[in-house]
């Protein structure tokens, strides 16, 4: 046998061994998701036993090295380890802004002592973080944010507002974009710092959105502080004072993948077919019973597993050093406007029925309020617009954009 198939091999047998019955129905939904924290309430022991399983074994982050708590493994380990928990159904054990977006950061720009401090944490599910980017004058052009952050006392001080920062209400930590340096270009004088959000001077406010319900926030900053160090080396500014625009825009590059590559695969283990399915029903040869939507579910299955495809593609040349760059907003245009289209389909499906909003036959309005939730995917994170131009600059070259 070869490497990979003993790998293979001894990841199946580990899998089939240590992941509860429970944990393997795919987890599709919202509900379904273990986000980790320090006042996480696990929905089950399974779900517990197996996030406390997959990161003693570093599978939380795979990719991750073994010293910050992840599994070291190479990106076709990685490839095998997904493909053997999709043969069993298995659900991711943990999810993350801090593996999605501040850990790719941290591991780029921190120091050791940084990565040392945060990233176990992170991968052990103890800690949950935010992200503060956006403020009420400073969305698409981020770059004119104005949180103020001075260096009173020997600690950080920071002043200011931010939008749009999802799940601030069940967060921990904070990592947030602030102004240290007013004096020269907007894009210079700003900084990335971490924020611990349990203090006096950290405050959220939940925002409703047109769907009922939202994982958005406002967080607002009064005198809240960080000290120069949490511990002997560790920084709470990740990369250079007033440099922070560059570690900004590199995790931009993660949460715009992030969000797209949402757009894309199975939900909850099914595919597109089988969920307008089990709204429309089958005719005699197992084919859906309109052949219009047949053919429109059909068209968006293929484009889902070509995004699919395209998306490890740019994350193995990613890997291999050539960066994901301006290839992250087309990932994130494509993977969220196909996110809404996949809804329409399911909306045209359940007809009428689709269109419940209470009740405890659509719990409480699923489907309704995740089509209008997906609205939200071509704006957060950069609107689509904004995807269109950094798409026709830098990947297309068009003249005059």
């Amino acid at each position: 046998m070869s490497d990979l198939e003993t790998f293979r091999s001894e990841t199946r047998t580990w899998l089939e061994a240590n992941c509860p019955e429970e944990m393997r129905d795919g987890g599709g939904g919202e509900d379904k998701i273990c986000w980790g924290g320090r006042t996480w309430k696990f929905e089950s022991e399974a779900q517990k036993t197996w996030l406390d399983r997959m990161a003693a074994k570093g599978w939380t982050v795979p990719a991750w090295p073994k010293e910050y708590g992840g599994g070291g493994l190479a990106k076709e380990e990685i490839k095998v380890l997904k493909e053997e928990m999709r043969r069993i159904n298995a659900r991711s054990p943990l999810e993350s802004f801090g593996i999605w977006m501040l850990g790719p950061a941290l591991l780029k720009y921190g120091t050791h002592e940084q990565k040392a401090h945060f990233l176990p944490p992170i991968a052990r599910g103890e800690i949950r973080w935010c992200q503060g980017y956006s403020e009420p004058n400073a969305g698409s052009d981020l770059a004119s944010l104005q949180c103020k952050c001075e260096d009173t006392d020997g600690q950080w001080v920071i002043n200011g507002q931010k939008i749009w920062t999802s799940y601030a209400d069940q967060s921990d930590w904070i990592f947030v974009l602030v102004r240290t340096d007013n004096s020269g270009k907007k894009h210079d004088g700003i900084s990335f710092i971490l924020v611990d959000m349990a203090q006096q001077g950290v405050t959220t406010k939940p925002i409703k959105l047109i769907s009922g319900k939202s994982p958005f926030c406002e967080t607002f900053f009064d005198d809240a502080t960080a000290p120069k160090e949490y511990a002997p080396g560790v920084s709470s500014i990740v990369g250079t004072q007033d440099r922070g625009w560059d570690v900004a825009k590199y995790l931009l590059t993660h949460e715009r993948e992030m969000i797209g590559g949402g757009g894309g695969g199975l939900l909850g283990g099914r595919g597109l077919g089988e969920v307008v399915a089990n709204h429309i029903g089958v005719d005699d040869k197992g084919r859906l019973n309109d052949p219009i939507l047949r053919g429109k579910v059909a068209q968006a299955e293929i484009d889902g597993w070509a995004f699919m495809l395209t998306l490890e593609r740019i994350k193995d040349e990613a890997k291999a050093g050539q960066g994901a760059g301006a290839n992250s907003s087309m990932l994130k245009y494509y993977g969220t406007e196909f996110n809404k289209r996949r809804y329409e389909l399911f909306m045209d499906a359940a007809g009428s029925d689709g269109l419940e909003w209470e009740g405890e036959r659509s719990s409480e309005g699923k489907l309704a309020r995740g089509w209008l939730r997906t609205k939200a995917n071509s704006i957060e994170g950069g609107t689509s617009e904004v995807q269109l131009n950094i798409i026709a600059k830098r990947i297309l070259e068009l003249p005059g954009a």
